[in-house]
């Protein structure tokens, strides 16, 4: 599924609109056979620049303030409660909530000219909650000096402090992408559903209590028919059936 950002003119913001259909094309039909992966991209040269800081406002009150974060806060947890893995393709800057939204991506692959940001600090405004995701993606003295002092990283600097997974040329952006979304549909859904809510809750724990819930987790993917076709697809050196 490609889930588009389109509203250029406002520079694809995150508005309480935009995250309520954000995220109504990410829970729809989502227990489908059919969907394998998702893929967030945008219109335009920027890729989000996060709230739309009208709302933000005095001219709306608290509560308004509140369901804006609220929501924002839904969307970007819900990401990484899907049974599929969600991909950002990033052509442009992505700023604030919009950089949140690619450090919320099971995957994220950039263009060369995509820069990342959270200015929040240079308005007033630090981008608190941002710095969730971002400090759960990159090392913490990256993303306190990006939350100090507003300035951006490039493609390149992101990439190598883990903030996207891959950096292409422009023209390439699409190929690459696609590349790895079809690599992804050849594995079984639900094996790879289960490694995904698997793998965030390690993530949450202690090694020893992580070892051994993943352990068991193994244990569990063994009884899946997937799991146990792959296995003796691979040794009898055949392709499993689910792979077509």
């Amino acid at each position: 599924r490609n889930i588009i950002l389109n509203n250029p003119k406002k520079r694809n913001a995150l508005s309480l609109s935009m995250l309520q259909s954000l995220q109504e094309d990410l829970l729809h039909d989502v227990k489908s056979k059919d969907l394998r992966v998702i893929v967030i991209s945008a219109e335009g040269p920027i890729f989000c620049s996060g709230h739309d800081l009208k709302e933000l406002s005095s001219e709306e009150d608290v509560k308004h303030h509140s369901k804006v974060f609220e929501l924002c806060a839904e969307v970007m947890t819900l990401i990484q409660k899907l049974p599929v893995p969600v991909i950002a393709k990033v052509n442009g800057l992505a700023t604030a909530a919009g950089c949140q939204l690619v450090a919320s991506c099971d995957i994220a692959v950039a263009s060369e000219k995509s820069q990342f940001a959270t200015p929040g600090v240079n308005i007033g405004l630090f981008c608190s909650t941002p710095a969730v995701a971002l400090g759960r993606s990159l090392p913490r003295k990256v993303a306190l000096e990006m939350l100090f002092t507003g300035e951006p990283l490039t493609a390149q600097e992101a990439l190598m402090h883990g903030l996207v997974s891959k950096v292409v040329p422009e023209d390439k952006l699409e190929e690459e992408t696609m590349k790895i979304s079809h690599k992804i549909c050849k594995s079984s859904k639900s094996v790879l559903a289960l490694g995904k809510a698997t793998f965030y809750r390690q993530m949450t724990q202690d090694l020893d209590t992580a070892y051994r819930m993943t352990s068991q987790v193994m244990v569990d993917n063994l009884t899946l028919r997937d799991g146990q076709e792959g296995i003796e697809a691979f040794i009898q050196k055949r392709k499993p059936v689910w792979s077509h």
